[in-house]
Order: structure tokens, then C-alpha cells, then sequence
């Protein structure tokens, strides 16, 4: 019952500034009004406030625990929204969360690497104060990891606005050798974790609009510009991205009843994450040992080939993203776009 109680009392104490962060407490003070909902109750928004005096801003509630409703006082573009992350470890997923902390959001970083998140996490409350962020543990590939990890990032904030579904790996090569254990590895992040991650997180939000009905929320999956055209020797890759379009689409059709907008983020190529410059595993190497680019013979040579090919001659970089994901949580007239930010690389047609 968390799951629902948390969210649904969340968009019930909404006001013109947001919804509240609900912070649990240790034990219930005089104050804190009791609250129990029915496991069968059909209509919990309903129910809450039914039993809620006005102004109430402390809760016992059975089987659940005691929260406080904790409201932002900052001005930050996502001041006061729960935004969770994946793959927030590092690179481009951490980069996303911290600037969400920077301007205003509590944010939860989720990651399989989870001493790495945890790590992140204590780094962003070091900055931004504590109680910004929370690392959990997830693998998004894996159905009962996602929704445990869901489950704690509502038991600690008590829902979700922005969901940022930024977990990706790649696995380069041609169609003729690609192993299909390859195959599998990112398919089952790329394309099933994306699948797994709304499939947990939506409802969540579904019931915040259900107690609030004129607020949105947002599903963002980072995608790809490989997510838009083809890319050689990458099929395994491409093809996820494409699938992940595919999805977002057809989320944003069912969920927008739910009052939820679902978008992709087509970045070009982040040359300073660990998915291209992992000295092990990136992209860097992956491409030169393939023999993906024609005479390249050092790393330099197969990023200085990857950017003759912007209009802008730069890679992607974390504030060119931001831009894209504060529209979109802006924008309440968008839903089931792949907007590319590329650099001119790829343009729509």
C-alpha cells in the first residue's frame, strides 16, 4: 500500500507551488493525524481525504509509517520535484542528477553500481544539503530490482514527478560476428530496461494525478541520435535506441490519461562519458579495434572522424541535454517526441 498511499497523499496536499516531499519520521507526534486506508479501498484519493482534517501536515498511517510534508522554498526550474535517474553513477547520468539538485529537485540516483551511487548521493547532500539525495540500488534489466528500487524512492520521498530513464550500455560490431550474448546484454538494458522502468514507475505518478488531476509528470528516456538514423556496425545498439522511440510512443498514447507525458532526448555522441571514453570498454575502442573507422589508428583519430560529421564539429555535452530536459518538464503541450540534440547531425524530416 505505500506505493499508492505515499503518491496519492502527495497530490492531495499539492499546492500552487507543488507537491510536497514527504519525509518519514521515527515516531508519530501528537500531532500527526491517524490515518488507515482499506487494502481493498477502490478510490484511496478519495478516501485520504475523507479522513484528513485541513491543514494537516503529519501522518500515521497504518501498515505504512509516520511522514511530515516537507515543502521546497527554493526557485529553481524543478524546485521541489522528485526526480529519479538511472545510471547515475557516473557520467552523463550523474551529470543529470546533480544539475536537477542544482536547481531545486530532490533527486534519487539509481544504479546497479551501487557503492558508486551511493557514493554520488552522499557528494549531492554534501553540495546541496542534506536530504537532496538518495542513492538505490537497481538493475534495470531486472523486473523485481525496479520495482523494489521504486518502491524505496517513494518509501523516502513519497513519489515521483520526473522520471529521467538514462541506464544504457553498448555493445559495437558487426551483424556477421556480434555475439548473441552481446546482443542480449543490451537489448535487455536498453530496450526491456526501459520497458521495466515505466512499467513500475507509471503508476506511481498515475496516482499522484489521480489525487491531483491539473499537474502533469514526466517519463524522459535519454535515447540516442543512433535512435534516429542507422549506425554501422552498431546494429545492436540501434536497433535498442529505435526500439526505445518505439516505446515512448506508444507509453505517450496510453499514459497521458494518466496525466503523465512520456519523451525521448536524442543526444549526439558524449565523448567525455564512460561510454565512449571507458579505456576498457568505451566506444573509443570498441570503434578503433573494429576497424569502424578507416585508418584510425589512436582514440583522437576516432573522435576527431565522429566530430567532422557535426555541423557544430563538438560532441554532445551535458548543459545541451538540461536544455532539452527542463523543456520537456516545462512543456505541458509535448508528448511522444524524440527530440535530437545533435548539433545539425540528424534533423528531422
Amino acid at each position: 500500500m505505500l506505493t499508492k498511499i505515499l503518491p496519492a497523499l502527495r497530490g492531495i496536499l499539492a499546492t500552487d507551488d507543488g507537491l510536497p516531499r514527504l519525509v518519514k519520521m521515527e515516531t508519530a507526534t501528537a500531532d500527526a493525524v491517524k490515518i488507515a486506508v482499506p487494502d481493498d479501498c477502490g478510490d484511496i484519493p478519495a478516501e485520504l481525504r475523507r479522513q484528513l482534517p485541513e491543514g494537516a501536515q503529519r501522518f500515521d498511517i497504518a501498515g505504512v509509517g509516520c511522514y511530515q510534508a516537507v515543502y521546497a522554498d527554493g526557485s529553481g526550474r524543478v524546485s521541489g520535484k522528485v526526480a529519479v535517474v538511472t545510471g547515475a553513477a557516473q557520467g552523463f547520468g550523474l551529470q543529470i542528477a546533480t544539475d536537477l539538485a542544482r536547481q531545486g529537485a530532490w533527486v534519487a540516483l539509481a544504479d546497479i553500481n551501487v557503492a558508486g551511487v551511493e557514493a554520488a548521493a552522499a557528494t549531492l547532500n554534501q553540495e546541496f544539503g542534506p536530504g537532496t539525495a538518495f542513492g538505490v540500488a537497481v538493475n534495470v534489466a531486472d523486473a523485481d530490482s525496479v520495482q523494489a528500487a521504486v518502491k524505496a524512492v517513494v518509501a523516502e520521498f513519497g513519489g515521483i514527478d520526473i522520471f529521467v530513464s538514462n541506464a544504457g550500455v553498448v555493445r559495437s560490431g558487426s551483424v556477421k560476428t556480434l555475439s548473441v550474448k552481446d546482443l542480449d546484454f543490451v537489448t535487455n538494458v536498453n530496450y526491456k530496461g526501459y520497458f521495466l522502468v515505466v512499467q513500475a514507475a507509471a503508476p506511481i505518478l498515475a496516482m499522484q494525478h489521480s489525487a491531483c488531476p491539473d499537474r502533469w509528470f514526466d517519463i524522459i528516456q535519454i535515447n540516442s541520435k543512433s535512435g534516429l538514423v542507422g549506425s554501422n556496425r552498431n546494429g545492436a545498439y540501434a536497433g535498442s535506441k529505435f526500439g526505445g522511440i518505439g516505446l515512448t510512443q506508444s507509453f505517450a498514447l496510453e499514459l497521458v490519461a494518466d496525466g503523465i507525458k512520456v519523451n525521448s532526448i536524442c543526444p549526439g555522441n558524449f565523448y567525455d562519458g564512460p561510454l565512449w571514453s571507458d579505456p576498457v570498454k568505451g566506444l573509443f575502442r570498441q570503434y578503433l579495434e573494429s576497424g569502424k573507422v578507416p585508418g584510425a589508428k589512436t582514440f583522437e583519430d576516432v573522435k576527431k572522424f565522429y566530430e567532422s560529421k557535426v555541423p557544430m564539429h563538438r560532441g554532445c555535452t551535458t548543459p545541451d541535454v538540461m536544455k532539452a530536459i527542463y523543456y520537456l518538464v516545462e512543456q505541458v503541450y509535448e508528448t511522444g517526441q524524440a527530440i535530437p540534440v545533435t548539433g545539425g547531425q540528424v534533423m528531422l524530416s
